[in-house]
């Protein structure tokens, strides 16, 4: 299939799944609800999680390795659930079989790599990136009222996210490496895992933006990468002020908070909090959302775009040139920090040359 092509709406989408880890708890419900979808296989090196994962969902395709789930079975899409550092190369051989696919962010373990294969993939295949933070109902509707110009003109934008999540409780556990074991062993951690979806959230929001100021830090010696992260940006063509805040060794927060964004305007202020979303100024408003089924329909948004491109047309919200630009203020978070993995307990704090482009 060409990038140009689309599949016939008429049938149904016959997908193979790539990975049985963690996340596909929750890309599998997702696709269960997509009409003209159905996932027929499934592949996974681990047989236990291939097996759990599986027999679950009903999954009658079972394979070990992508090649062999491509070799055995018709498939229309491929939707790629692995490990960051096995992305490149999944596409790579997906789009060796012609096949379209919903790639997990990011696309490599970073930009460079992400780069190199968006320029060798060219338009041979469609490919989207499965960035879905956006995708959650109170950021749709946040999109909707911005759009709708309740703020007026937007003064600055502030985001924290503060978690205690890597604080160790009475039994000395540390809820965040419960949750996510493998954060100990990751060298780029908080912004490349986590503050990546509220980049890429406000880049969709209000635009590209240009990164000035990083600082990045550890809080333990359980993990290598950083664990706090203060970014200092400025939206492109304007100069409108972000500041973003990520730091999962927060006393007093939850292990698992919800997003606070600020958004101060000549009109009015939106204020998210969580799951609720409000708005102060002369004509108030306020909307509540439900936290967990938010979190599942970021995933049912993300999959159901992706079929309604490939049986409709159209093209990807988040798709891989798109991407890139998040991926370039990730890259850029790291660059201008300074942030040594291997560091102890330093924090680094490094500025943008003013004549660095």
């Amino acid at each position: 299939m060409g990038s140009g092509d689309i599949i016939d709406k008429r049938v149904v989408v016959r997908i193979g799944l790539v990975g049985a880890g963690w996340v596909t708890q929750y890309h599998l419900p997702a696709w269960a609800k997509v009409e003209r979808a159905e996932v027929v296989a499934i592949c996974d090196p681990d047989p236990v999680a291939l097996a759990a994962r599986a027999d679950g969902f009903g999954i009658g395709g079972r394979y070990s390795g992508l090649e062999a789930m491509i070799a055995g079975e018709n498939l229309d899409a491929l939707d790629i659930a692995t490990p960051r550092r096995f992305h490149a190369d999944n596409v790579r051989t997906g789009a060796a079989a012609g096949l379209p696919m919903l790639c997990q962010k990011p696309l490599g373990v970073d930009l460079s790599e992400a780069e190199a294969l968006v320029a060798d993939l060219g338009n041979r295949v469609p490919l989207m990136v499965h960035e879905n933070w956006r995708f959650r109902p109170y950021y749709r509707e946040l999109r909707a009222w911005l759009e709708a110009g309740v703020v007026g003109d937007i003064v600055s934008i502030r985001l924290d996210f503060h978690s205690s999540g890597m604080i160790a409780g009475a039994d000395g556990q540390r809820p965040a490496l419960v949750r996510q074991p493998f954060f100990r062993g990751e060298e780029r951690l908080l912004v490349m895992e986590v503050l990546i979806h509220h980049l890429d959230t406000l880049r969709a929001l209000f635009g590209e933006f240009d990164l000035h100021s990083a600082r990045l830090g550890r809080s333990n010696d359980e993990i290598i990468g950083e664990d706090s992260a203060i970014l200092g940006l400025s939206r492109r063509g304007d100069g409108v002020p972000l500041n973003v805040s990520g730091n999962l060794a927060v006393h007093g927060a939850p292990p698992a908070p919800g997003d606070q964004l600020w958004i101060f305007g000549s009109a009015g202020t939106v204020h998210l909090d969580g799951a609720v979303l409000r708005l102060f100024g002369p004509r108030p408003r306020e909307m509540v959302f439900d936290p967990g089924a938010s979190y599942q329909a970021a995933y049912d948004g993300a999959i159901a775009h992706f079929v309604s491109a490939l049986t409709r047309g159209g093209a990807f919200e988040t798709s891989a040139v798109d991407n890139l630009e998040t991926l370039r203020l990730v890259e850029a978070a790291y660059r201008v920090s300074g942030f040594k993995p291997a560091a102890a307990r330093a924090v680094h704090r490094f500025s943008e040359p003013a004549n660095n482009p």
